[in-house]
């Protein structure tokens, strides 16, 4: 929530700064806007690390499934608590190495899809390029052309 507010306020200075700014200035001042989820959700290699965090989930649901298989075969008290509790720290640490692997990945792609826009928007001439989410009014849509430039 703060930042969506910190972001408006930041459109509200810069829309302020073309509104009452040297007017000539202001007439050589190109807006972009991207639809950035739209974006996102077009790119292959986005599809792709979504489907990998989904084998890799499957992997984790068949760990548990075996770790529960081999916890209830065991009738000793004593033996079953500590095979819960190395199952449960393995499942931790599987869990853990998954998450940190997936947000490296997504930083990543993230880094990656932010470089293509400034890219372009650079290529293209634009002063500003901002999301498509915050924007009511105006700016030249260039979220088609960023979307064929990441698939």
């Amino acid at each position: 929530m703060k930042k969506s507010l910190s972001l408006l306020a930041a459109t509200a200075v810069v829309l302020g700064a073309l509104t009452f700014g040297n007017s000539a200035n202001a007439a050589d001042f190109s807006v972009a806007i991207v639809d950035v989820p739209a974006v996102v959700n077009a790119s292959a290699q986005v599809q792709a690390l979504k489907k990998e965090q989904q084998l890799k989930a499957q992997e984790i649901v068949k760990f548990i499934e075996k770790a529960r298989k081999d916890v209830a075969s065991i009738s000793d008290a004593k033996k079953k608590k500590a095979a819960e509790e190395k199952y449960n720290k393995e499942l931790v640490t599987k869990k853990e190495k998954m998450d940190a692997e997936y947000a490296e990945k997504l930083r990543a792609l993230d880094e990656s899809i932010s470089k293509q826009i400034t890219d372009k928007a650079k290529a293209d001439g634009y002063d500003l390029v901002l999301s498509k989410g915050i924007v009511l009014y105006g700016g030249n849509d260039i979220t088609d052309e960023i979307v064929k430039i990441i698939k």
